[in-house]
């Protein structure tokens, strides 16, 4: 049964490209944090290269694994083998197997940069553990996780965004503001709860993957106790990828039947006043909102505001409230990096263009089939991939605008290198979004220059910033951000604007002039053309 799941996945033009795609870019990002990791050749560096491997393979396991997954109910030609002898838990048992396969693969493909570490003396043979096997079980947890939430019912879900802001509101009171400072806040309450408390809160902070991480390459570090908690850790890891497949597995035909067979209750609220006269952009945002990621928005809204707090106190910052989330955060980049972080989050929806995207060839066909014999013009597709990706990111932008407005009024920054961030940012945005509407309007993925952007862009502003070369840094569009509240607002900043600037404008007018005209040639060389992902 499993052969055909996997020769389809190797064979498939589109699903080919996109493995070699995020194959090569997965090697030359290792290979070039790796470098930057060797030249340190401290135990601080190594733990950082660890934190970013975690991050690494929960973005790549979300894109290989859980991106394919999430999409695959979406296309009602599900319904075929839903209803032949092929069980819906072993069709999604077989689909997850590959997505896992290729997962792996592309992991694999990272070896050598580790053999070339282990030859430099930068790491050991043990070090392997943390570094590639530990963050492979959680990307692919984290990936499955993330597929049995979306395939859970409506009503769990707002239930565990409930949880899921709870759990925010603890971390920020816990993590943050009381940080260090725990056991003081923790005297205030009855002994025995008081000790139980600081037991869970410890038990959090360590036995959790970036932990786990952080003790294995720190000072202090036992041997056998940071390998029993890296084996304890993965096999939670290992726990919880097994419970969400099997919960996906035997959830996929009911989050089927919910997509298209469920009814619309009469009590529903009329939404005729919402569409107004742009029904295409107002059926982008309700589809770009469907997962609208809320958690992720007040975790990061939540820690801006105590961070915007903290730099506007500065000195005055309470005594008995934490402080060294705070100066980790410095060493990190402090709040231009944070602000510069957060644009490249709202950059996200407008240079994948979620809202107007369609996974396959033959569903992209089936609604232009129908878009195409309106009225419609490009300034209406425009406006609608727009809309779409202002909803989507322009919180984001409002965390990044609260963090500028700190630095300013705490002195981190003069007001002109704030509105000078402040324009860079937009323009970031812009930028990113004219790309992403072009690509659409012409039928090419954007899936891997979108993540040049997002992640390739940043990562060459941080390695030219550590070559100490801020002007080159400033011609790349992530830097117009983070250069002028860094202190390195120069010529480089100003080229990268207007180059930046004149590209968005030229972007966004031919995108504008042949929309209409690039999508009907599209359709005419692709209808009937056979599914290729």
């Amino acid at each position: 049964m499993l052969r055909p799941f996997f020769a389809a996945a190797m064979v498939a033009p589109a699903r080919q490209l996109t493995f070699r795609r995020v194959a090569v870019a997965h090697v030359l990002f290792l290979f070039a944090v790796a470098w930057l990791t060797a030249s340190t050749g401290t135990s601080h560096g190594l733990a950082t290269f660890g934190y970013v491997l975690l991050s690494v393979a929960m973005v790549e396991g979300a894109a290989l694994v859980g991106w394919r997954l999430t999409q695959l109910p979406k296309s009602q030609a599900l319904e075929f083998l839903l209803v032949s002898p092929v069980q819906p838990v072993r069709l999604f048992l077989a689909e997850a197997l590959v997505g896992l396969s290729r997962f792996a693969l592309v992991w694999l493909g990272g070896l050598p940069v580790f053999l070339g570490l282990m030859l430099s003396g930068a790491i050991e043979s043990h070090d392997l553990f943390p570094l590639m096997v530990m963050p492979f079980v959680w990307g692919a947890a984290v990936a499955m996780g993330l597929t049995a939430w979306v395939y859970e019912p409506v009503w769990v879900r707002r239930i565990g965004e409930l949880f899921g802001l709870f759990g925010v509101l603890v971390y920020l009171t816990v993590g943050v503001l009381a940080g260090e400072n725990i056991v003081v806040w923790l005297r205030h309450l009855p002994p025995k709860l008081g000790e139980f408390l600081f037991d869970v809160v410890m038990f959090t902070h360590t036995m959790n993957p970036f932990g786990v991480v952080r003790y294995w390459f720190g000072p202090d570090c036992v041997g056998w106790i940071a390998r029993e908690r890296a084996g304890w850790l993965t096999a939670a890891g290992g726990g919880l990828l097994l419970f969400a497949l099997l919960r996906a597995a035997f959830r996929l035909k009911g989050h089927f039947h919910d997509r298209h067979y469920k009814p619309i209750s009469s009590a529903r609220a009329s939404q005729s006043e919402l569409i107004g006269d742009k029904p295409l952009s107002w059926w982008a945002v309700r589809r770009v909102m469907e997962f609208s990621g809320r958690i992720n928005l007040w975790l990061a809204g939540g820690f801006a505001i105590m961070y915007s707090s903290f730099l506007v106190a500065g000195d005055d910052w309470p005594p008995w409230m934490g402080r060294l989330v705070f100066q980790i955060f410095e060493q990190w980049g402090g709040p231009a990096g944070v602000a510069t972080a957060m644009c490249i989050m709202a950059a996200v929806p407008a240079v994948f263009q979620y809202g107007l995207w369609d996974n396959t060839v033959p569903d992209r066909c089936k609604r232009l089939e129908l878009l195409l014999l309106t009225d419609l013009r490009g300034v209406d597709y425009w406006h609608a991939s727009l809309s779409a990706a202002w909803r989507r990111g322009r919180g984001y932008l409002v965390i990044a605008a609260m963090l500028w407005v700190a630095m300013g009024i705490g002195g981190r920054a003069s007001w002109e290198c704030v509105v000078a961030a402040a324009v860079g940012g937009v323009t970031f945005w812009a930028f990113g979004f004219a790309v992403g509407f072009r690509a659409f309007a012409t039928g090419n993925q954007t899936s891997g220059l979108s993540s040049v952007i997002v992640l390739g862009l940043p990562l060459l502003v941080w390695g030219l910033m550590r070559a100490n070369q801020p002007d080159l840094a400033g011609l790349i569009p992530t830097g117009l951000s983070y250069l002028p509240v860094s202190g390195h607002l120069g010529w480089g900043w100003a080229v990268g604007l207007i180059g930046t600037l004149v590209l968005t404008i030229w972007l966004t007018t031919t995108g504008l002039a042949k929309c209409d005209p690039d999508l009907r040639r599209w359709y005419d060389a692709n209808q009937g053309r056979r599914a290729e992902a």
